[in-house]
């Protein structure tokens, strides 16, 4: 069992498990109904996703210099009790069952979901 890090809307992978998708908006133009057809999510994280002002700034990022400083202001996001308490339990749930953690961003090295990975790791995840 274990959780895989992926890009939102890429065909699913038998034994993914259910996708969670960790965006701060829903994929424009698709229905709610379409969301988990059309391999976006299944259910919906926004907590483990960036707020929209650090979203902003990740988008503009051109230098590791630039990614050094949105990563960690995302940590600092990531450590508040709610979003913590959530990869926590992600992290435990790892270990029993497969699921899929993601966003749209086409390259996961300057990816927020690249932090999520390392902040699954950090707390003794299963990972892909």
């Amino acid at each position: 069992m274990s959780i895989h890090i992926l890009r939102l809307g890429s065909p699913r992978s038998p034994g993914e498990g259910p996708r969670l998708g960790t965006v701060r908006r829903p994929p424009r133009g698709v229905p709610k109904a379409e969301f988990a057809s059309r391999d976006f999510y299944d259910t919906w994280l926004p907590a483990l996703a960036p707020s929209a002002e650090l979203m902003a700034e990740g988008r503009a990022v051109e230098s590791e210099e630039e990614w050094g400083r949105f990563t960690k202001r995302f940590r600092r996001e990531m450590a508040e009790p709610a979003a913590s308490q959530l990869l926590d339990l992600l992290a435990l749930l790892s270990h029993d069952s497969d699921m899929a953690l993601g966003c749209y961003c086409e390259e996961e090295r300057r990816c927020h979901r690249s932090v999520l990975r390392e902040l699954l790791q950090e707390r003794g995840a299963s990972l892909a």
